[in-house]
């Protein structure tokens, strides 16, 4: 349970208590959303674990994370061992243990939530064991590789996706050359996710821990279709994992989109996290987000955590409809985010500079979703899109593309032979940094078993 502006929000969603809400102060404004246990806190959390048998948390984990064997170890002193068990199943359990929507997935799923209607908090106990292990310097890297095999791989992008691929590879003794668009590792973990949940450059020092298992080595500003192309990576390398994320944004289709203070949320929240200190950043008055997903929420929290006076995220649809968590939704309100459901865009309005936006009421009819023709207007200076994300299909000739993602099969191998994908860029699961993570493993699996036969 973590405290935010006078209230108590557990990661259930249960909100206890009351207090002043929506502070404007940047400089506290992006603190440890969650703030970590002591060893006395996730001694006391590890034994309400009830160590079930065919555990319904690990098979709502995408990576199946031993978790009931993971909390028995913290229970028994070992958190570093606690941390391996985990790590052996997701390398980069620690920013998912921050964030990670284990409300709707583990946590969910936990047994507690029938007989106390309280999860044990899983993922705490997770980012506790290993924070615990990465803190000690002295110790090696926890994996060893396989005896080397000579066999050379290109990733392509340094995302959740790539990195876990890069190292699971590494593991099996292949080497690995990762090609990286950005001048910093780390994909969303590093440029995507809210300053508040990964705090103290944790995604950086995350990536060096990855690293230390050897055979691993990124090649920073070189972007697919721009400085480098499939076609020469899978003549010049054993074979190619292709993790580019979905780096291009949709666009709401409207006059003056290009206007002066119509950003993408995600640009704004890559911004915020390269901006030193915070309190640097700019940010409007009145502040609109379209979306409703995760990443609206976070810009909106983000906006007003920066100091605007006022903040609306606008969703088409009901709060039901929402991808954003419960958990996500009540966070925004809490920190004083206006949220108004069923009602979409229909014009930006401005007079030399943005003024605001139109909307229009929207509601379902035999079930598809329709306008009202009752208008309203909201005033801002900067508008936030958060409206989805898509794949760019540069360089990826030689690849299926349905549904906007790429084309895999059950072993992770595009239609281009040797060249293997994942994450965001496939349709696998939902698209989150977890199932990023596996996609990566499972796919470094393949690769291996397709170079033994190659």
């Amino acid at each position: 349970m973590t405290i935010l502006q006078g209230k108590q929000v557990s990661k259930s969603g249960a909100i206890h208590g009351s207090g002043h809400i929506g502070h404007n102060d940047p400089d506290d404004g992006f603190s440890d959303l969650h703030p970590a246990y002591s060893t006395l806190q996730a001694m006391a959390e590890s034994n309400r674990c009830l160590y079930c048998y065919d555990a319904p948390c690990v098979t709502a984990c995408p990576t199946s994370i031993d978790i009931p064997g993971f909390i028995r170890k913290i229970s028994t002193g070992n958190p570093d061992g606690a941390a391996k068990t985990i790590l052996s199943a997701n390398i980069m359990g620690g920013t998912c243990a921050r964030a990670c929507p284990t409300e709707v997935l583990c946590e969910q799923a936990c047994v507690r939530n029938v007989s106390e209607d309280v999860a044990v908090e899983i993922g705490s106990l997770q980012r506790f064991a290993v924070d615990h292990l990465m803190a000690r310097d002295e110790l090696p890297h926890p994996f060893k590789r396989a005896p080397l095999t000579g066999k050379q791989i290109a990733v392509v992008g340094a995302g959740p996706a790539g990195l876990s691929c890069a190292h699971r590879a590494a593991m099996l003794g292949h080497d690995v050359t990762v090609f990286e668009a950005k001048a910093k590792p780390g994909g969303l973990n590093e440029y995507g996710l809210a300053a508040y949940k990964m705090t103290n450059d944790f995604a950086q020092r995350e990536v060096e821990f990855l690293l230390g298992i050897g055979g691993i080595r990124i090649e920073y500003g070189k972007a697919l279709g721009r400085d480098i192309r499939l076609g020469a990576l899978r003549d010049g390398y054993d074979a190619v994992f292709v993790g580019v994320g979905l780096g291009a944004t949709n666009e709401l289709g409207l006059p003056g989109e290009a206007f002066d203070g119509v950003d993408d949320a995600i640009a704004f929240i890559e911004q915020l996290r390269q901006t030193e200190p915070k309190s640097d950043m700019p940010v409007g008055n009145n502040v609109i987000v379209i979306g409703g997903g995760n990443t609206a929420v976070d810009a909106a929290i983000q906006a007003k955590r920066l100091g605007a006076d006022e903040v609306t995220l606008v969703y088409r649809r009901g709060a039901e409809h929402m991808s954003a968590t419960e958990y996500e939704q009540e966070l925004a309100k809490i920190n004083g985010v206006v949220v108004r459901h069923w009602a979409k865009p229909v014009a930006i309005k401005a007079n030399g500079k943005l003024i605001g936006m139109e909307f229009e009421k929207t509601e379902l009819h035999d079930g598809k979703l329709v306008g009202t023709g009752e208008k309203f207007e909201i005033r801002a200076d900067q508008i936030l899109k958060a409206i989805g994300q898509k794949i760019k299909t540069d360089d990826l000739a030689g690849m299926e593309i349905a549904g906007g993602k790429i084309v895999v099969d059950e072993n992770y191998q595009t239609t281009a032979s040797g060249i293997f994908a994942g994450g965001d860029c496939i349709k696998s699961g939902e698209d989150l940094t977890v199932q990023s993570v596996e996609d990566g493993k499972q796919a470094a699996i393949a690769i291996d078993a397709f170079l033994k036969t190659a």
